[in-house]
């Protein structure tokens, strides 16, 4: 995974779009839309952004089956700079919000997206 900060780690990340486009290409265009205006908005940083929606995958425990979010997540906190010794202390820190369990998953989500990142 490179690291290459994006102003909007939406609107800018042709990656991102081309990923949600294969989903489906009237849902891609929407989420880029939607998401992208959210995340222009200039007072949180996209990397704390990117963090965020982590935890949020790890509240919701929405990681499994296709088109899941989780991977494109975490490429997207590591495109803004977050690196994987702060996305773990993120999982430890939504043990207790979220549930042991949850992080547990995330943990092992997390090991296969760097395994297959080398």
């Amino acid at each position: 995974m490179t690291l290459e900060k994006y102003k909007n780690a939406v609107t800018d990340d042709p990656e991102l779009q081309a990923g949600l486009n294969s989903i489906n290409p009237k849902f891609g265009d929407f989420c880029t839309r939607v998401a992208g205006e959210a995340w222009g908005l200039p007072l949180i940083d996209q990397k704390t952004k990117a963090l965020i929606t982590i935890a949020i995958d790890v509240a919701n425990q929405n990681n499994l089956g296709a088109g899941s979010p989780f991977g494109a997540h975490v490429n997207m906190a590591i495109k803004q700079g977050a690196t994987r010794e702060e996305i773990e202390e993120l999982l430890i820190f939504m043990c207790v919000y979220a549930g042991f369990n949850k992080a547990a998953t995330y943990f092992a989500a997390l090991n296969e997206i760097f395994e297959d990142s080398k």
